[in-house]
């Protein structure tokens, strides 16, 4: 998760600060990607999505990541569960909840769903208060971009 939140600290401006590591099951690390929302203009441009493009290119398996780790500062939104789901990816661990869109136990729970094909272990609230805290800096001291 420390790498993760210095990832986090790289994201670019105006875009909601996380960060997210995957990692093989040898523990070396296969991507790192931050949100790119608005600097990409793609409504996609998770951090967990773009992590998953590069690491499926890095080990070589487009859709099954069955014994990696993704490490994130926030808990993945629907979207990026069901693309997590999708890669097959076996354990999720993430910082800080969110009470709004979370999908791996706040509010949906997508990842552990019995009708899904594939469950990933998930474990959240590693250094919540640290992921949390550059979320409520974020959003205190940012405006987001005028469009």
């Amino acid at each position: 998760m420390r790498r993760a939140l210095e990832i986090a600290k790289t994201t670019p401006r105006f875009d909601v600060p996380v960060g997210a590591v995957i990692f093989a099951p040898d523990g070396s690390e296969l991507a790192a990607a931050t949100n790119r929302r608005e600097a990409d203009l793609d409504p996609t441009a998770h951090a967990e999505i773009l992590a998953i493009r590069q690491a499926v290119q890095a080990y070589g398996d487009g859709w099954r990541l069955t014994d990696c780790t993704i490490a994130v500062t926030l808990e993945p939104c629907t979207m990026c569960a069901g693309a997590l789901v999708g890669a097959r990816i076996g354990r999720i661990v993430f910082g800080a909840w969110e009470p709004k869109t979370g999908a791996c136990g706040s509010v949906f729970d997508v990842v552990r769903d019995p009708s899904v094909l594939h469950n990933a272990e998930v474990r959240g609230g590693v250094l919540e208060s640290e992921c949390a805290k550059l979320m409520v800096d974020f959003f205190k001291h940012t405006q987001l971009r005028p469009r």
